[in-house]
């Protein structure tokens, strides 16, 4: 595993992006990574479509957005410093969850992506957050679907039915799960709370309109 940003170097980049982060997690001892990676893309893929957001667009955020697993937990606090991210106390304190901004910094340093909505999706995937875009919900369902643990996901049926009112009901569906966990996790990231209360409110007053 790599401990500091600067011992990444370059990338030789083929313009294949799937090949391309494949091989780089491969190279980096990820080869779990690689396979999950390639799982979300393909389901990004899937629930673009039903929701109208660009595939392709969907698709390379889902290959993009772990490419951060090169570096373990113990460093990503100093790697993000390194590359001057604003590290939050939350991500201080549970170094984990700050993969999400690393692996945006790296689709576009390394991998050389500028579609910003690409970025904002990786950027984001772990927690959503509010005001989030279309894509961005798409990246976060996808990966939860996908989880890269082993056996099945406990909240998959209640996510996979909510998938089938709207997209919004299925990432509420999730952060919902959590919340009411939320006493049992390291922590309770700010993202996620705003996108919770965002989520919340206005599923609940589209259900109000509708009656």
């Amino acid at each position: 595993m790599i401990s500091s940003y600067r011992e990444l170097g370059g990338r030789d980049l083929t313009g294949n992006l799937r090949n391309d982060v494949v091989r780089f997690l491969q190279k980096h001892q990820c080869p779990k990574t690689a396979e999950h990676v390639l799982k979300v893309g393909e389901e990004a893929r899937r629930i673009a479509i039903l929701y109208g957001a660009d595939p392709n667009a969907a698709e390379y955020a889902g290959y993009l957005h772990d490419i951060s697993a090169v570096f373990p937990n113990h460093v990503r606090i100093q790697v993000s410093r390194e590359i001057g991210l604003e590290v939050l106390p939350e991500e201080e304190l549970f170094p984990m969850i700050i993969h999400q901004k690393i692996s945006a910094y790296m689709a576009e340093d390394l991998f050389k992506i500028t579609e910003p909505e690409i970025l904002s999706a990786v950027g984001c995937h772990t927690t959503l957050r509010s005001k989030a875009s279309l894509l961005d919900k798409v990246l976060f369902v996808a990966d939860k679907m996908e989880w890269d643990q082993t056996g099945i996901p406990p909240y998959l049926r209640e996510v996979t039915d909510q998938l089938q009112i709207s997209l919004d009901h299925a990432a509420f569906g999730y952060i919902q799960y959590l919340w009411n966990r939320r006493e049992l996790l390291k922590v309770v990231h700010p993202w996620l709370r705003d996108a919770y209360d965002e989520l919340r409110d206005s599923l609940s007053h589209n259900q109000s309109n509708s009656k």
